[in-house]
């Protein structure tokens, strides 16, 4: 039997305040998009559209009249493009201004001229009209939700708790937007010091014309092109050989032994994709925190509907589902969104993100048993939400956190209202949006220690199919990424091999050999590189996340861990079990069932045997080979 929700403090729920019950509830959330208005489709129409008008339309050659140089108008409008198809999906608003821009655009470069006459020019505008008729008919359904609400919470109006007034959005985003603006900077600052470059010694340099005599693939995998001019024969790389055939006349710009096709005079295409990185990133946080500010005032410019409801957090990833306030049981969940506790004072604020010293006193045995997953799930609460909910709103709520803690809590939330809807891609596990809270119901130990036939030989769990090509894959993925960093030689490159090869070697060596063997003592746990001894006296709980197995070990010893230990969600989608799943809920049944555990001792040859000592050597070989061949 499910324990009542956790009661909300009479002084704290405002005089007034109206129950969301379920046929209100259910009203608001059946206010809900179509399919055909779901993001992805826009997004998929919206990149077909652009590859194809890519592929079909003609590319302009490059010309001593028209050189390829820089071309920063055409750079801004990619970065606009690409902004539209996230705004699409994450700002609605955002998204229509995208889309207006990108036609204009597409205008510029001619294509409603091309648009009569040929298809590829025809689908950006059509995927275009699509895209903006879903955002629309969303943004219309968002003001039908707020109004539901509203009807639902009546006449009454109150202030927002003061602790919610403090609350302040966006720091986060306008940080690394700053941060990736300044690399954007830097980007062009470079591009231009090339550019620059080139123009200063053309200016002294001998302008020629000659003749292409010939196509050329140099050692580099590089294209030039040779040219016969002054007597002499010049070898000039170029990156777009097609735009010389030969017989073709070039213009040449030469400075001793220096020599540059006037078409094309210098190559800025890495600063160009720095600047383009950097645009986007910085742009896509800076519009992030502008709305995450911009809402957060709005929700304290003055007196808000208030509803009385019941939330529970999501024991996964910290999501608030909220409840009508008649489902005691949270069988139908009607939103979610993260949120962020709010203080007093903005000292207060800042210091909840971190933990001082006499909470590090008071909640280290709740923060462990957060991390080993023996915390008990979160309870269901009364609240009072403060704000008109409707999709991409922001809302403030009023709880207490725990049953420990009398004091009510302000939550502000910190990422866009969501209605409690099955995703567009379901598997065919329950979804916390069917009520369960979980990715996966979770069996009660009584229920695996049923399943399992008590045995005296051993117990194994190891790396199995779908495991062993995850750490194929990563094997791949290793082996070529030496192969592109070392090829060129020495470099600065080399710093991402120092970095990212230690924990890219461990998860290959993990995802291939992984294994658990249980014995009449304990475990032997192979991981990367050793293999474990663990008690079962020792074992604290035994958890599978994220496609690992935590292993708690108590005080005074290191958690043992395995990551990764396959691919759940791929498993998922294809109706099995996920194996690693399945494993840490038998460990976790033996763990607590003694009469389960085997009889016999493993011997070494059952034990495992890591494979990432002889995975170092191997890649040594591998990276001498590319440089040395």
């Amino acid at each position: 039997m499910n324990k009542a929700p956790l009661p909300l403090p009479a002084e704290h729920i405002p005089p007034g305040t109206a129950d969301w019950r379920t046929p209100d509830a259910q009203r608001w959330l059946a206010a809900v998009p179509a399919r055909w208005a779901h993001p992805l489709w826009a997004v998929l129409a919206l990149v077909a559209a652009g590859v194809w008008y890519l592929e079909g339309s003609p590319a302009a050659a490059c010309t001593s009249a028209a050189p390829c140089g820089t071309d920063w108008p055409g750079l801004l409008m990619a970065v606009v493009l690409v902004l539209t198809l996230y705004w699409v999906w994450r700002q609605p608003r955002l998204a229509l201004a995208g889309l207006a821009a990108g036609l204009v655009g597409f205008a510029e470069d001619g294509g409603f001229t091309e648009s009569f006459g040929e298809p590829y020019a025809l689908a950006h505008p059509v995927a275009a009209a699509f895209a903006a008729a879903g955002l629309v008919h969303r943004l219309a359904l968002a003001g039908r939700q707020r109004a539901l609400a509203l009807e639902a919470a009546g006449e009454v109006r109150q202030p927002l708790p003061g602790a919610a007034r403090t609350f302040r959005r966006g720091r986060f985003s306008f940080g690394l937007a700053a941060l990736l603006l300044a690399v954007a900077g830097f980007g062009y600052w470079q591009a231009q010091q090339v550019a620059d470059a080139y123009e200063e010694r053309a200016a002294r340099a001998t302008q020629l014309s000659g003749q292409v005599v010939a196509l050329d693939r140099g050692d580099e995998d590089a294209d030039f092109v040779k040219v016969e001019a002054d007597g002499r024969t010049h070898r000039i790389e170029t990156a777009f050989p097609e735009d010389f055939p030969e017989g073709s006349t070039v213009d040449l710009v030469v400075d001793g032994d220096w020599v540059a096709l006037v078409a094309e005079p210098y190559d800025a295409f890495g600063w160009e994709l720095l600047v383009f990185a950097g645009l986007v990133g910085g742009l896509a946080f800076f519009a992030n925190g502008v709305d995450g500010r911009t809402r957060s005032v709005r929700l304290r410019r003055g007196p808000l509907p208030v509803l009385k409801v019941l939330v529970r957090e999501d024991h996964e990833d910290g999501r608030t589902w909220v409840y009508a306030a008649d489902d005691p049981e949270a069988l139908r969940p009607v939103l979610h969104f993260h949120s962020m506790a709010a203080f007093e004072d903005e000292d207060e604020e800042e210091g909840a993100e971190g933990l001082d010293d006499d909470a590090d006193a008071v909640d280290l045995t709740k923060f462990r048993q957060i991390l080993e997953g023996e915390d008990p799930p979160p309870p269901l609460r009364e609240a009072v939400l403060y704000g008109a909910p409707c999709t991409g709103a922001e809302i403030a709520l009023a709880a207490r956190p725990d049953e420990e803690t009398p004091e009510v809590l302000v939550e502000c939330s910190v990422t866009a209202v969501k209605p409690a809807v099955p995703k567009l891609l379901r598997s065919r596990s329950k979804s916390p949006a069917e009520g369960t809270g979980r990715k996966s119901p979770r069996r009660s130990v009584e229920e695996i220690a049923a399943s399992m036939t008590p045995t005296d030989g051993l117990r194994v769990w190891k790396a199995h199919g779908l495991s062993r090509a995850v750490g194929v894959g990563l094997l791949l993925v290793q082996g070529g990424g030496m192969w592109a960093m070392l090829d060129d030689g020495f470099s600065w490159t080399w710093i991402w091999l120092v970095l990212g090869l230690p924990w890219l070697m461990t998860a290959v060596a993990t995802a291939l050999t992984w294994r658990i063997t249980a014995d009449r003592d304990g475990l032997w746990v192979t991981g990367a590189w050793r293999v474990r001894r663990i008690e079962w006296d020792a074992i604290t709980a035994v958890r599978h996340s994220e496609d690992g197995i935590r292993i708690g070990t108590g005080k005074g010893a290191d958690n043992v861990e395995l990551s990764p230990t396959g691919w759940a969600w791929l498993e998922r989608r294809l109706g099995r079990e996920p194996y690693a799943e399945r494993a840490a809920e038998e460990l976790r049944a033996l763990q607590l069932s003694p009469e389960l555990r085997p009889a016999e001792e493993a011997p070494a040859a059952r034990q495992g045997m890591p494979v990432g000592p002889p995975l170092v050597a191997l890649s040594v070989l591998w990276g001498a080979a590319v440089l040395l061949l």
